[in-house]
């Protein structure tokens, strides 16, 4: 499971005194935790899904951080980002290219059949558990967006 295995990297860490992998690892875990309590679930149900699901949240929050940065001519805090995305990217699936993405948005215009933009909701409902963590949502969007315009 992932949530083991963060765990494990985050003991290594430690005995690596890698202070910034373990305050990574660390936030992730606590974003993991968080969630369980939210939605009232308890340790041994942090499924791989639900970890993916938290890294990405965390992953999209650091790179919508990186704009403001960029904004703010903050490069050292966007170096730091960089380094926690690129961890925190280790715990996600492989990512879709954007030709096998095209593909799966495909299949399910095949079996949604959309006739306009009120479909939206149905179409990226059928996609998101296909795509979750292996796709940028945001590009999904835009995709499905331009594909029914």
């Amino acid at each position: 499971m992932l949530y083991d295995r963060i765990s494990k990297d985050m003991v290594e860490a430690m005995k690596a005194h890698d202070k910034d992998k373990v305050s990574t690892l660390r936030l992730l875990k606590s974003g993991i935790d968080k969630y369980l309590i939210d939605n009232k679930m308890e340790r041994h149900e942090a499924s791989d899904e639900v970890v993916i699901e938290v890294v990405s949240k965390q992953v999209k929050t650091h790179k919508e951080s990186i704009e403001q940065f960029k904004a703010g001519n903050r490069q050292d805090l966007i170096d730091g980002l960089n380094k926690e995305i690129e961890l925190l990217s280790t715990y996600l699936p492989e990512q879709l290219s954007e030709e096998e993405l095209n593909k799966v948005i495909d299949e399910v215009f095949d079996k949604v059949k959309p006739t306009s933009m009120k479909d939206m909701g149905t179409i990226m409902k059928e996609l998101k558990p296909l795509v979750n963590g292996k796709a940028d949502m945001k590009l999904v969007n835009t995709i499905v967006k331009e594909k029914l315009s």
